[in-house]
């Protein structure tokens, strides 16, 4: 007898991450991880495997372990893992066995380490806080003032920066000796030593206007130290970088088009001193980047035969791809039907492991060989569960509107029946350059299993499908894209097996924005949960940590040249038109959209006498459905699910 998949998932589930592969391409190293029930606290530890078919077993004893990764010469491997102080540090343990060995007690914290060619140093990111607090500091008893001084002065999930910035350091892996690389106003991230082990390559926002725009680059600085060389000048971000075997080049994902962040559109560059950078690929495929700094780029490889080989995605399908130097054969080697998140490569073989997510597993690890083909999986920690928990089917469907094809995903209950008729949830993603891939969304699988149909639309304005598409909703919320998304509804309402009566919509972040914008534009749905919504753009200029950088981009300017268009493209401004109960569900700690977004606009309803609820969740930043407190995931969820069963029923007719 099998179950739906219930908001208390999470608890069951075995999490992958950070794969790392022997020079030789013979073992893997990985993280994994899983939530204490007692304690309620994520409990994760390296696992080592011979390849291809050994079985993964414990390498360290935990309980935060992460960040395994081999030494060039195959003796140890270096991970991560809180010290005394409880900031993560640098630990080093022979590949044979043995103990653990912490290398590094800094006061910033670790993170992002690189060996050096020769295996005797590690470079790392840590942060440099000029006032930071003593260690002995009781703010109960001794409170301390902030102050501010730039626009930049905290991040979500990350929290405050105030005159902080992470930089570079180096440590001797035989002596301890911590050596500190790169100074000054830019948080650099990402290090990648030469072959020859000269020279540091990494990215940093270290350029005039970072308070203002977005913008990044990558630099090289001498292994002896100096002074950092721009060598990405005509980019105007960049966010993952591999050397040339040679040493003479590098290859960097990145953007040359300052309307188009390499967060949502990248390309694939060789930067060479004394040239322009040359752009490799075309934009049919968007090079994955990460979310620096909470989660790093995917590696890249140059090969000795002159090949880059990189992941990126194509309408939503990841893949592993390859283009060589001479800008020929850019295809892709594996991929499709699922979202690749993290990539291994073997320095000695062409082995590769790829951290997959397909919609019905919340995570795999794959093994290709050299030129791709079959895949072996490696690790089956949740098969279990899903025999007993099937996940939905998913299901593709397009339609043409103003030129464009809109292209949304279907998530279909188990044991769906065409002769019955389903409620449906519209679903609209974050960003507004997010998009829906092939991939396992909680979200989507909680109300997919419990009876509804889900619809994942990808508008204007999503990634992954050009250039064009990314940046036709640049100064345009709520134009186009509310009209792709609403005709995919019409399209897909209309079919038989959709009770149209009992219609839903959600969304998260931007997906909020649209909730919120739709439900006052449009009285068919019989409810909604809007989570983190931006429903009042003049307050998100001033109180998000990406207002100005961000909106400026996004909606037109300075608040002060476009107060008219703030207003008109407010959700907030059509809340006397809302007739849909609306359930608002927000972090409190939540800085990128603010929770004041959504105490407006449960103000403004209700003050007006709709039907309207507010949920907080303590201690809960943007990010906290991936990476929050489990109790606060799970009640997301479940609060979720309750609204749309109270208001919609999952059952079908």
């Amino acid at each position: 007898m099998t179950s739906p998949i219930m908001p208390d998932h999470i608890y069951s589930l075995t999490s992958v991450s950070a794969p790392s592969l022997s020079p030789e391409g013979s073992r893997m190293a990985f993280v994994r991880s899983k939530v204490d029930w007692e304690t309620m606290e994520t409990r994760s530890q390296v696992m080592m495997m011979a390849l291809p078919e050994g079985q993964a077993a414990p390498f360290t004893g935990g309980p935060n372990d992460g960040t395994p990764r081999f030494s060039p010469d195959g003796e140890s491997l270096v991970f991560t893992r809180p010290g005394s102080d409880g900031r993560q540090q640098l630990w080093v343990i022979p590949t044979s066995g043995g103990e653990g060995l912490q290398l590094t007690s800094v006061h910033g914290g670790v993170s992002e380490p690189a060996w050096s060619p020769d295996s005797r140093s590690i470079v790392f990111v840590s942060d440099v806080d000029p006032d930071r607090s003593p260690d002995a500091h009781d703010p109960n008893k001794d409170p301390m003032v902030r102050v501010v001084r730039r626009i930049r002065y905290r991040a979500d999930t990350i929290g405050w920066r105030g005159d902080a910035f992470r930089h570079l350091f180096v440590v001797d892996v035989e002596t301890g000796e911590v050596r500190q690389f790169t100074d000054g106003e830019g948080e650099d991230s990402s290090p990648a030593w030469s072959p020859d082990g000269t020279q540091i390559a990494f990215i940093s926002d270290r350029g005039e206007g970072r308070d203002f725009a977005y913008g990044s680059g990558a630099y090289v600085v001498s292994a002896t130290g100096g002074e950092p060389d721009l060598r990405s000048d005509g980019l105007s971000s960049v966010s993952a970088l591999t050397w040339s075997p040679d040493g003479a080049r590098l290859a960097a994902a990145g953007s040359d088009d300052p309307d188009a962040s390499e967060g949502w559109q990248s390309w694939v560059f060789v930067l060479e001193p004394g040239s322009m950078p040359e752009r490799l690929t075309d934009d049919s495929i968007n090079p994955a980047t990460g979310y620096a700094p909470v989660i790093p780029p995917p590696a890249m490889c140059w090969t000795d035969d002159g090949l880059i080989r990189f992941l990126a995605d194509a309408k939503g399908e990841s893949g592993l791809y390859e283009i060589s130097e001479a800008r020929e054969n850019q295809y892709r080697l594996v991929g499709s039907g699922a979202l690749f998140s993290s990539v291994a490569f073997a320095a000695e073989t062409r082995r590769v492991v790829v951290l997959s997510i397909p919609p019905r597993s919340s995570g795999e690890l794959w093994l290709y060989g050299a030129e791709g083909g079959a895949r072996r999986s490696l690790v089956e920690y949740n098969d279990d569960y899903f025999d007993a928990h099937p996940a939905a089917r998913l299901e593709k469907v397009s339609i043409s509107r103003g030129g464009k094809e809109i292209e949304s995903r279907l998530f279909m209950p188990p044991g769906f029946d065409v002769s019955q008729q389903y409620p449906m949830v519209l679903d609209i993603h974050g960003g507004p350059h997010g998009v829906f891939s092939d991939t396992f969304s909680p979200m989507q699988q909680v109300l997919a299993t419990n009876g509804y149909i889900v619809l994942a639309v990808n508008p204007r304005g999503s990634s992954t499908y050009g250039a064009d598409f990314m940046k036709a909703v640049l100064r345009d919320w709520g134009g186009e894209d509310y009209l792709d998304i609403m005709a995919a509804v019409d399209d897909v309402s209309s079919r038989p097996y959709v009770d149209a009566s009992r219609l839903g919509v959600t969304g998260y972040s931007y997906g909020g924005f649209m909730s919120s914008w739709i439900v006052g534009h449009d009285a068919r749905f019989a409810a909604a949960v809007v989570g983190a919504p931006v429903t009042n753009l003049s307050s998100m200029y001033g109180t998000s940590d990406i207002g100005v950088r961000f909106g400026e981009i996004q909606w037109g300017g300075m608040r002060k040249d476009s107060i008219d268009t703030f207003l008109e493209r407010s959700p907030l401004t059509y809340a006397p038109n809302v007739e849909t109960p609306v359930l608002l569900l927000h972090g409190e700690t939540d800085v990128r959209c603010p929770i004041e977004q959504s105490e407006q606009y449960f103000v403004a309803l209700k003050r007006l006498g709709k039907e309207v609820e507010l949920v907080r969740f303590p201690g809960c930043s943007h990010m906290f459905l991936r990476s929050g407190h489990p109790r606060m995931r799970e009640e997301y969820l479940s609060r979720m699910l309750e609204w749309f069963d109270n208001h919609l029923g999952g059952d079908t007719k």
